[in-house]
C-alpha cells in the first residue's frame, strides 16, 4: 500500500487551495506539480520540504531567531498552557464576528512555531462547527520548520510579510499576535467583510520578567499606544477587549519562558 509522506501530503493539502497563490518573484499564479512543488507560469519553482513547508521567500534571509526557541515556544504554549485565555479569547472574537460563514480562511501573520495558529484553528473548527483554512507565514525557516513538523492539515510557508506570496482578497480573518504588522499587506489581502486581529502587549505584559532583565524603570513597562494608533488609522475598530491573567510558573517553566522570549537578549544568564 502506497504511503504518503509528509513533504507529499503538505503538497496534497496546499493543491486544494492553490488558487490563493501568487508567484513572490513575478506575481503569476501558481499550481502544485506532482506533489513536489508549487510553479508559477513563468516557471519559477519553490519545493515542499520533507518537514512538510515551502519557503517562498525571493532570498534567503537569517533571522536571530533559532530552532531552540521555537520550541521552547511551543512547549511554554502547549505543554504548560501559558496563552490557552488568549487562544479562547481570539476564537470567540473570529466566531462572533464571522459567524455567517461556516468556511473560515485565517492566515497568521508572523506565526512562529504555528502554536496560535493551530489552538485557534482547532477551537473554532470544534467549538462553533465551522471549517478552517489555516495559513501561517513567518519570515523565520526554523520557526516555520518547528510548525510543520509539528502540526498537519497547515499551509506553512516561509514568507515575507513585506511582500507576501497570495493574491488580494483571499483571507476572511488576519491573525497578528504579539509581532510586528505590514498593514499594506494586511489590506491587500483582507476580504471586504474580513477581520483582522491584532493581539499587543499592555503595560503588564511579563512585568515580573521585565523586572529582572531591565534595570531602567521605562524598560520595565511597556506602552502600546504607538502601535494602536497605526492600528486604528488603517482599520476600522469593530471590537477591543483587554485580556488579564497571572499564572504561576514553577522553575523548568520559568527557564522556558527565559529560552523564548527575545527579552533574554537583552541580557546575560546571570540574571537567571
Amino acid at each position: 500500500m502506497f504511503k504518503m509522506n509528509k513533504r507529499m501530503k503538505s503538497a496534497e493539502y496546499s493543491s486544494n487551495f492553490e488558487s490563493i497563490f501568487k508567484c513572490p518573484i513575478c506575481n503569476s499564479s501558481m499550481k502544485v506539480f506532482e506533489l513536489k512543488s508549487l510553479i508559477c507560469s513563468n516557471n519559477h519553482t519553490f519545493d515542499f520540504t520533507k518537514q512538510g513547508y515551502i519557503n517562498l521567500t525571493a532570498h534567503p534571509v537569517k533571522t536571530k531567531y533559532s530552532k531552540d526557541l521555537f520550541e521552547a515556544r511551543r512547549k511554554f504554549i502547549v505543554e504548560d498552557g501559558f496563552f490557552k485565555p488568549l487562544s479562547q479569547a481570539i476564537a470567540e472574537t473570529i466566531n462572533k464576528h464571522a459567524i455567517k460563514k461556516e468556511t473560515i480562511s485565517l492566515i497568521d501573520m508572523g506565526c512562529g512555531e504555528g502554536s496560535h495558529l493551530s489552538n485557534i484553528s482547532d477551537t473554532v473548527s470544534l467549538d462553533y462547527n465551522k471549517i478552517v483554512m489555516g495559513v501561517g507565514i513567518d519570515l523565520s525557516k526554523e520557526g516555520v520548520l518547528v510548525a510543520a513538523k509539528n502540526y498537519t492539515d497547515k499551509i506553512w510557508a516561509v514568507a515575507d510579510l513585506a511582500n507576501t506570496p497570495f493574491k488580494d482578497k483571499q483571507f476572511d480573518v488576519i491573525l497578528n499576535i504579539l509581532s510586528p504588522s505590514n498593514y499594506a499587506e494586511f489590506n491587500r489581502l483582507l476580504k471586504d467583510d474580513g477581520l483582522v486581529v491584532k493581539v499587543v502587549p499592555q503595560s503588564g505584559y511579563l512585568k515580573e520578567l521585565r523586572e529582572v532583565i531591565f534595570d531602567e524603570p521605562e524598560k520595565q513597562s511597556y506602552s502600546n499606544v504607538d502601535t494602536v494608533e497605526r492600528f486604528n488609522g488603517n482599520f476600522q475598530l469593530v471590537d477591543c477587549s483587554r485580556l488579564c491573567y497571572t499564572v504561576a510558573l514553577d522553575n523548568p517553566a520559568i527557564q522556558t519562558l527565559v529560552q523564548m522570549t527575545p527579552l533574554s537578549w537583552a541580557t546575560s544568564e546571570e540574571h537567571f
